[in-house]
C-alpha cells in the first residue's frame, strides 16, 4: 500500500557453544534485535571424555529459534545460518543416536571438541608422518575427528562402530536437520577432517591409520558430497523442521560453520574507514580475527597457501571462500581463568565482596587490580613482573601442537589473600596474551603480516583481558559494535544462502560493523619482552622436566 513503511527483512543466526546455544535475529545492516540461550547438558563419565546429545542440542536450536522470531511474520525472515563447535555426531542408519562410550546411553552420541580420549590414536596418525599432515601444522590433534573415529573402532567396535552409518560433524548434523540433506561444509571436513577441496579425500591416509572401512559406499558415512559456507543446503528447511523451528518451509539455510570460524566472519570483514588502521589501505589477509571463550582461536587468511608449523591449515574455502586460512589456537582461555580464580582459596571472598558491590567477580577483580596499581603508583601490568604462568592446563594447540603440556605457575608465595588472587588472575590473564604473540610469531615467520586483531567472543567483553593482548602483541585490537558477532556470523550465512548478499565478501563488508578500536600500551613494550622471554623458558624447561621423569 503506498505510503506503508517497506518490509524489514531478518536472518536467523544459530550459535551452538560449548555449553549453550543461542539464537539471533539479525537484520540486513548486521544489527542484533533479538536474542536467546539456553544451557545443553555436558557429560564427563571418564577422565578427558566429554559427552553431549545431538537430540538435546537440536532442542535448544528450535527453542531459541521460536524465542527470537516471536515478533516478526515468519515470511521477514529470509534465511537461517547455524555454526558450532567442531563435536562429533554419530547416527546409525535410521538416523537415530548411536551411543559414544561404554556406558550405552544412546542418547549420548557426540564426542565433544575438547574431548581428548583419543591422545594415543592422534599421536599414532602423527607418527605416519602421512602429507595430509602438513595441511593440520604436522601434528595431528586429538581434537580432530580421525583420532576420534580411531577410538570409536578400537574401543567400541561391537557397539558404536558397528552400528554407526553416520559421522557427522556438529554443524553438518544441524544442517542435516534442518534440511535432510547431508552435504557437509568445506568448513569441517577440511579444517576437521583432512579433506582438500582440489584432491578430495585421500584414500591413503585413511588406510594408512586403520579406517579403510570408511572408504566403502563413496566415502558416505564421512560425507559424499560438499559445499562451501554460505551456499544453500538442500531445499532449504524441510516441513517437519520448519514447524518445529516456528519458520516457513523451504526458508533457505546457508552451509554451516564451525563456531570460531562464524566469528571470524561476524568481525575481520569489517569497513574500517575512521579509525586509523594501518590494515584500512591493506587487503583482508593483513587481519587476524580471534574469537575468545572457553578456548580461543586465532583465525588469518592468505592469498596463496601458507604453511606454519604447529598451526592448523593452510585450508582453502573453509571461511572465506577462494582464501586460505590458517587457525592458531589455545585450548583453555576462559575455561582456564575460571579454573584459577575459583580454585583459589580467596575465592569465597571475592565473590562476598563482588555481591555486595553487586559487580560480576571479573569486573571486581580488574578494579581492585587497578587500585592496587594505583597504590603503588605503577602500570597495572607491572604488578604481575615476578609471577609467571605456563597456560598450557589443557595441553598446546598452537603453535607447539603438543598436547601432553601441562600448566605452570612460578613466583607463588605461602600468601593466599585476595591481593594474591587478583594478582594469579592477572598472570593467566598475562599468559593467554602472551600465548597469542608465540601463535603470532609463528605465523609472521612463515609469511603472513598482521597488523591488527579482530575480536570477539565473551572473553572481548573483559576490558582487562583485551588491553593486555594489545599490550603484550604490540598491536591494535579491534571490538565489534554488536557484541555478538558469532551470531552476526551465523546469521551471514543464512543472508548468502537467500541471495540477498552475492558473496560472503559482500555480507561481511555490510554486516559487520566496527564497535572500538583498543591500542597497545607502547611504553610496556620493553616489560612484554623480558616477559615472553621468560614465558618461552617456562616452556623450554617443562618439557625437559617432563623428558627426564619420562625416561
Amino acid at each position: 500500500m503506498a505510503g506503508s513503511d517497506p518490509v524489514e527483512w531478518y536472518y536467523v543466526g544459530v550459535d551452538v557453544g560449548t555449553a549453550s546455544v543461542r539464537a539471533a535475529l539479525v537484520t540486513r545492516e548486521g544489527q542484533v534485535k533479538t536474542t536467546a540461550e539456553e544451557m545443553v547438558t555436558i557429560w564427563k563419565p571418564h577422565s578427558d571424555h566429554y559427552v553431549q546429545s545431538s537430540t538435546d542440542i537440536w532442542a535448544k536450536c528450535c527453542s531459541t529459534v521460536r524465542k527470537v522470531t516471536q515478533g516478526v511474520q515468519r515470511n521477514q525472515v529470509r534465511g537461517v545460518g547455524f555454526d558450532a563447535t567442531c563435536s562429533l555426531v554419530v547416527l546409525d542408519q535410521n538416523f537415530q543416536p548411536v551411543a559414544v562410550n561404554q556406558d550405552g546411553e544412546a542418547e549420548r552420541n557426540v564426542v565433544m571438541w575438547m574431548d581428548h580420549r583419543a591422545a594415543e590414536q592422534a599421536a599414532r596418525i602423527t607418527s605416519t608422518g602421512h602429507r595430509v599432515l602438513s595441511r593440520v601444522g604436522g601434528v595431528m590433534s586429538p581434537e580432530m575427528q580421525p583420532p576420534k573415529l580411531l577410538w570409536l573402532k578400537e574401543n567400541l567396535r561391537e557397539t558404536c562402530w558397528r552400528d554407526a552409518t553416520h559421522f557427522l560433524d556438529l554443524p553438518d548434523f544441524l544442517s542435516w536437520k534442518a534440511t535432510a540433506s547431508l552435504a557437509r561444509s568445506l568448513c569441517t571436513l577440511v579444517c576437521k577432517w583432512t579433506y582438500c577441496p582440489t584432491e578430495k579425500w585421500d584414500t591413503s591416509f585413511w588406510t594408512a591409520i586403520g579406517l579403510e572401512d570408511l572408504l566403502e559406499n563413496n566415502h558416505s558415512k564421512i560425507g559424499s558430497v560438499t559445499c562451501c559456507p554460505g551456499s544453500p543446503v538442500g531445499e532449504g528447511l524441510t516441513q517437519e523442521a520448519a514447524a518445529e523451528l516456528g519458520l516457513d518451509m523451504g526458508t533457505p539455510v546457508g552451509a554451516s560453520l564451525i563456531d570460531a570460524h562464524a566469528g571470524g566472519l561476524g568481525v575481520i570483514g569489517a569497513d574500517v574507514r575512521g579509525f586509523s588502521l594501518a590494515c584500512e589501505d591493506q587487503p583482508i589477509t593483513s587481519r587476524m580475527a580471534m574469537i575468545c571463550g572457553t578456548s580461543s582461536c586465532h583465525m588469518a587468511i592468505s592469498q596463496g597457501p601458507l604453511f606454519v608449523p604447529g598451526v592448523w591449515g593452510p585450508y582453502l574455502s573453509a571461511m572465506v571462500p577462494e582464501l586460505w586460512l590458517n587457525e592458531g589456537g589455545q585450548s583453555a582461555t576462559g575455561r582456564l581463568i575460571d579454573y584459577v580464580v575459583k580454585g583459589h582459596v580467596a575465592y569465597p571472598q571475592l565473590q562476598e565482596q563482588a555481591v555486595k558491590g553487586g559487580e560480576h567477580i571479573y569486573s571486581y577483580l580488574n578494579r581492585h587490580l587497578s587500585s592496587m596499581a594505583k597504590d603503588l603508583g605503577a602500570p597495572l601490568d607491572l604488578l604481575a613482573s615476578s609471577l609467571h604462568v605456563w597456560p598450557d592446563f589443557h595441553g598446546n594447540r598452537s603453535p607447539l601442537a603438543d598436547p601432553t603440556l601441562r600448566g605452570a605457575v612460578v613466583g607463588l608465595s605461602l600468601s593466599q589473600t585476595l591481593d594474591d588472587l587478583a594478582l594469579l588472575y592477572l598472570a593467566t590473564v598475562q599468559a593467554l596474551a602472551l600465548g597469542t604473540r608465540h601463535i603470532l610469531e609463528a605465523m609472521t615467520q612463515a609469511g603472513h603480516d598482521i597488523t591488527a586483531l579482530f575480536l570477539c567472543g565473551g572473553l572481548s567483553k573483559n576490558p582487562l583481558y583485551v588491553q593486555i593482548q594489545a599490550n603484550a602483541t604490540g598491536l591494535p585490537l579491534v571490538l565489534p559494535a554488536q557484541t555478538e558477532a558469532v551470531l552476526v556470523g551465523a546469521a551471514v550465512l543464512g543472508a548468502c544462502a537467500s541471495h540477498d548478499y552475492s558473496s560472503i565478501q559482500e555480507a561481511m563488508e555490510k554486516m559487520a560493523k566496527v564497535g572500538k578500536v583498543v591500542q597497545p600500551d607502547h611504553e610496556l613494550r620493553s616489560f612484554y619482552r623480558k616477559k615472553h622471554s621468560v614465558f618461552l623458558r617456562l616452556h623450554v624447561h617443562q618439557r625437559e622436566y617432563m623428558a627426564f621423569m619420562n625416561d
